[in-house]
């Protein structure tokens, strides 16, 4: 038995979630990820996976043995590109994990720009809103805005975006235009599920105070870019970060409101986990995305 190449099925089970997945992935047949398992329990000596005819799931004892494989696994292929100088022409699959809206509205140029400076990497991206735990996902890296996680990670702080208030015209019309902070509990304001402030709005005045404004509403999401189009239908006001709001705020579609206000900003990072070599792949983007969001224009983000 090939003990590494067994390590990498197995863990090819685990992050795809079952053995026809993991098949497809190593571009081995089923029975021979199965072989690759049953082989490496026979030399443990222990059940690494739970098997029944609807799921698959790892063992105490399997998920243990995996996070130590993914970790030996990743000393191995970065001693191996040390060598033999895959650190200055990285390749590979590159797991990563990033924000709905962000991606869509400005992400999508940047990771195309990567993949035509990078051809050798091949970008498997899962766009999510939440923060997602790296090893059940298999993920090697996650771009994550405002919350960086509980794990133990590592983030490089890329870039910033700021928050805005918006509501649509016919809102305003019908409901009246704040014009202080204090007026919002007054009015439809939607809240963002994932927010780390929750209800409570937060605001800096001219003289540099402080001042978090609890908000009620009816609506509460997990997507940025839904509540926006919710503020567009007139329904409330939304508070979102700027590359959500600003190009609806261009066309017409929703007035800024609060102008005067300073709102809060948002640090934008690159997190991977705590290692102690850093992959040329997971290098090579977090560098990459660095560089990009420092070229953007401010009231892009």
């Amino acid at each position: 038995m090939d003990k590494f190449e067994a390590m990498r099925v197995f863990c090819s089970v685990i992050e795809a979630g079952g053995f026809a997945a993991a098949a497809e992935q190593t571009g081995l047949s089923t029975s021979a990820v199965s072989r690759h398992v049953a082989q490496l329990e026979a030399h443990l000596n222990v059940r690494l996976l739970n098997r029944t005819t609807r799921r698959m799931s790892p063992t105490d004892a399997g998920f243990a043995y995996f996070e130590r494989c993914t970790q030996l696994l990743a000393d191995l292929e970065e001693t191996e590109a040390s060598v033999s100088g895959e650190a200055r022409h990285p390749r590979g699959r590159l797991r990563l994990t990033a924000p709905i809206a962000l991606s869509v509205l400005r992400l999508a140029p940047a990771f195309a720009a990567f993949s035509k400076a990078y051809p050798e990497i091949a970008l498997d991206i899962v766009l999510s809103d939440n923060v997602a735990d790296f090893t059940e996902e298999g993920l090697d890296l996650a771009i994550r805005v405002g919350r960086v996680g509980s794990e133990n990670v590592v983030a490089r702080h890329i870039g910033e975006t700021a928050l805005l208030i918006a509501a649509a015209p016919a809102y305003l019309a019908r409901a009246g235009t704040p014009l202080t902070p204090d007026d919002l509990p007054r009015h439809t304001c939607f809240t963002y599920a994932f927010s780390a402030t929750g209800s409570h709005w937060e605001f800096v005045d001219h003289k540099g105070e402080a001042l978090s404004i609890r908000v009620g509403g009816s609506i509460k999401a997990n997507n940025g870019m839904f509540l926006a189009e919710m503020a567009v239908a007139g329904s409330g006001i939304v508070y979102a970060p700027c590359f959500i709001l600003l190009p609806l705020i261009e066309r017409g579609l929703l007035v800024r409101l609060l102008p005067d206000w300073e709102t809060r900003r948002l640090p934008i990072h690159a997190v991977y986990p705590t290692r102690r070599h850093l992959s040329a792949k997971v290098q090579a983007m977090t560098g990459f995305l660095g560089e990009w969001f420092e070229k953007q224009p401010d009231q892009a983000l």
